[in-house]
């Protein structure tokens, strides 16, 4: 079994992965259907995001992601509704330019940037 996930920059040094902020944490979500992945990608470029790309990943290698960087995994199940929302942050850990915006981000995303490449 496969999950799909959103990339920004696949494949490049300034690769990022899509998180939402839900209450305190931080949640990668893992879709099930490439097409539900898809159409929250083209939501997000709505929200003046930069073009996602959907990738294709082991859920375990998700999971062991999140858990090296602190993050959440939720599993967004054929049939479910997920929309992006509303209010995005201001200040991302990461940018499109490969300037990062946060102290956590310049001294830990070479560290995750290994890990996610790692996954591939």
């Amino acid at each position: 079994m496969q999950v799909y996930v959103i990339l920004f920059n696949a494949g490049t040094d300034n690769e990022g992965i899509y998180s939402m902020r839900i209450g305190d944490r931080d949640v990668i979500l893992m879709f099930r259907l490439e097409d539900d992945a898809n159409r929250f990608a083209l939501m997000l470029e709505a929200q003046d995001f930069p073009p996602a790309t959907v990738e294709a990943f082991d859920p375990q290698e998700i999971q062991e992601f999140c858990e090296e960087a602190g993050y959440e995994a939720e599993i967004v199940d054929e049939g479910m509704l997920a929309l992006p929302p509303e209010a995005t942050v201001e200040d991302m850990e990461w940018s499109p330019e490969g300037k990062t915006t946060s102290e956590f981000a310049d001294t830990n995303l070479d560290d995750i940037r290994r890990r996610l490449e790692g996954l591939l």
